[in-house]
C-alpha cells in the first residue's frame, strides 16, 4: 500500500507535471483542430440526418423519415451502381497494373530512377487539371485515345459523351494515380529478402513460380494495404466526375458524391444530404471490415505460421 501511494506522489512530481502540461500544449492544436474541423462536423450532420433543413429556418425533427426515403430513391440506387461499378474496376485495375509497372521499375536498369519518377509525378498533380488533359485526350476527333485506335482500323467512340463509354473513361483515368501505390510496392519488394530468392533458384525455379510462390505472398500485406485505401478513394470519387460530365450524360456517370452534392448545395437538402453522407459511411465501413476480414485467407505475415 505504501508503494503504491509513493508511486503516486511520484506521479505528481513538479517535472512530470511539467511533462504532462507540455505534452498538452504540444497537442492542443491536433485536438482543436480535430475537435472543430472533424468532430464536431460528423456530430452536426448525425442530428442533421435525422431532420429536414434548408437554411431556411431551424432543423426540424423528422426522425428516419430521411433515411426511410432514401431507399426508394432511384437516384441513390443509380449513383450506388455507378460508384461500385468504378470502385472495383478502379481497385481492380489500377492495383493490378501498379504491381506490374513495380515488378518492372525494381530491376536494376540503366535509367530507371527517371521511370520510376515519371511513373510518379501524375500522382501529385491536382485532380482538376489532369481531369481537363483527359478532357482533349477522349475527345472523339483528335483525341489521343482515338486517334491511336484509328491507327489500327478502329472507329473510336465518342468516350464522354456516350453513356456506354464515359463510365470506362473514367475508370481508365482512375488507373492514371497509381504513383503512390508503385512507390508502396516498391518498398515491399526492396523488402523481400535476397535469399528465397537464391534458394528458389537453387531449386530451378521458373520466374512464374518465383513470382507466384515468394514475391505475391510475401507482397500480400502491401497489396492489402494498397486495397484498402483504393476502396477507400474510389467510393469517395467526385472531382473528375463533376469536372468532365456532371454525373451525365442520363445519369451514366452519376458517382455517390455528386449525388450528394446536389441534394445539399443545388435542391439545398441539408438533411436529405447529411443521411446519404452517413450511408456512405456504412458502406464503406461495411465493405472495409469485409476485405479486413477476408484478409485472413489470403495475406501471408512473414512471422506467420500456418
Amino acid at each position: 500500500m505504501l508503494v503504491r501511494l509513493q508511486k503516486r506522489l511520484n506521479l505528481s512530481s513538479p517535472m512530470e507535471r511539467r511533462e504532462a502540461l507540455t505534452f498538452y500544449i504540444l497537442i492542443s492544436p491536433w485536438l482543436i483542430g480535430f475537435l472543430i474541423f472533424w468532430a464536431y462536423p460528423m456530430l452536426r450532420s448525425l442530428y442533421l440526418s435525422f431532420t429536414t433543413y434548408s437554411l431556411q429556418g431551424p432543423p426540424i425533427w423528422v426522425g428516419f423519415r430521411n433515411y426511410e426515403r432514401i431507399f426508394s430513391d432511384a437516384d441513390f440506387w443509380q449513383s450506388l451502381k455507378v460508384t461500385l461499378t468504378y470502385a472495383f474496376g478502379s481497385v481492380l485495375g489500377g492495383t493490378s497494373i501498379a504491381l506490374l509497372l513495380a515488378l518492372i521499375l525494381s530491376q536494376k536498369l540503366r535509367g530507371i530512377t527517371i521511370w520510376r519518377t515519371i511513373f510518379f509525378m501524375p500522382s501529385i498533380l491536382s485532380s482538376i487539371a489532369v481531369a481537363i488533359l483527359w478532357l482533349y485526350v477522349f475527345r472523339p476527333e483528335g483525341g489521343l485515345f482515338n486517334l491511336a485506335l484509328g491507327a489500327i482500323g478502329i472507329e473510336g467512340p465518342n468516350w464522354l459523351n456516350s453513356e456506354q463509354w464515359a463510365l470506362p473513361a473514367m475508370i481508365i483515368m482512375s488507373w492514371w494515380t497509381i504513383g503512390g501505390q508503385i512507390v508502396i510496392y516498391l518498398a515491399g519488394i526492396k523488402g523481400i529478402p535476397d535469399i528465397l530468392y537464391e534458394a528458389a533458384d537453387l531449386d530451378g525455379a521458373s520466374p512464374f513460380q518465383r513470382f507466384r510462390f515468394i514475391t505475391l505472398p510475401m507482397l500480400s500485406p502491401t497489396i492489402f494495404f494498397n486495397v484498402v485505401l483504393a476502396i477507400i478513394g474510389a467510393l469517395q470519387v467526385f472531382d473528375v466526375g463533376w469536372v468532365l460530365t456532371r454525373g451525365g450524360p442520363n445519369d451514366s456517370t452519376l458517382f455517390y458524391l455528386i449525388n450528394l452534392y446536389e441534394r445539399a448545395f443545388q435542391l439545398v437538402q441539408f438533411g436529405y444530404a447529411s443521411a446519404l453522407a452517413w450511408i456512405l459511411f456504412i458502406i464503406i465501413m461495411a465493405i472495409t471490415l469485409l476485405v479486413i476480414r477476408s484478409s485472413t485467407l489470403w495475406v501471408f505475415y512473414e512471422t506467420e505460421q500456418r
